[in-house]
């Protein structure tokens, strides 16, 4: 009997190619996974958007924002993410190159998402559309958490907050979603089950893909002669 033809050395098989990629510490592949990651990441929240079932506490208050002023969701979105930076100063965090990409892009590309996909129609179609935004965005924040090129803005006002005043994640965090979905939903944002699913569904979700993925988080977010940790809470991304 023939024995098998070897293969050859130089063949890469596309599960250790994908593994080589997502572990790889090389910038290249830190950066192809940061914008990979953010882009799903903008055609996710447009998914959820489109859903129209409710979105994320941040994205309730970029509906808010976008109805009132009269811009496009991503515009809101971006303008949002800058004044949360501007927080950051009394923090006296520094942001990444991640931290900053995130602000720019993902709004951009949640309004590409948005110009693409339809509003939902029926509500099969509105459940399909919110799983598959809640899935794709784990997914798009394993993929961003493991490039390490600093946290999203939202999540560094979260650890800086944490790190000041000595209350426990839990509490900074509920405090400041609570805030902001309250203050979306007087703007007009959209506030329904879908919030409520994704309050308590995205964490679970991006564990799951932090594992499939085989992704380890950043374990901390450098301050001017410290380092905080950062924990992995929620969509981690922003």
């Amino acid at each position: 009997m023939p024995s098998p033809t070897p293969r050859s050395r130089g063949t890469v098989r596309p599960a250790a190619a994908m593994t080589r990629f997502l572990s790889s510490q090389g910038l290249a592949s830190r950066l192809l996974r940061l914008y990979v990651g953010l882009f799903a990441y903008g055609i996710a929240i447009a998914l959820i958007v489109r859903a129209g079932l409710g979105a994320s506490p941040w994205d309730v208050l970029a509906q808010g924002v976008s109805r009132t002023v009269g811009a496009t969701f991503g515009v809101a979105t971006i303008a949002i993410s800058a004044v949360v930076l501007l927080l950051w100063i009394p923090l006296r965090l520094r942001p990444g190159w991640g931290t900053l990409s995130n602000a720019a892009l993902v709004g951009v590309f949640a309004d590409l998402g948005l110009a693409w996909i339809p509003a939902a129609d029926g509500v099969a179609w509105q459940i399909a559309d919110l799983a598959a935004g809640l899935v794709l965005l784990a997914f798009a924040t394993a993929l961003y958490i493991g490039a390490q090129l600093g946290p999203g803005a939202r999540d560094g006002l979260m650890t800086g907050l944490v790190a000041r005043t000595g209350w426990p994640v839990w509490a900074v965090r509920s405090g400041i979603e609570v805030t902001v979905v309250i203050a979306g939903w007087l703007l007009g944002g959209t506030v329904g089950i879908g919030t409520a699913v994704f309050a308590f569904g995205i964490g679970p979700l991006v564990q799951l893909a932090l594992r499939v993925l085989g992704v380890q988080p950043a374990s901390r977010m450098r301050e001017p002669g410290e380092g905080t940790e950062l924990p992995v809470s929620g969509a981690a991304a922003r």
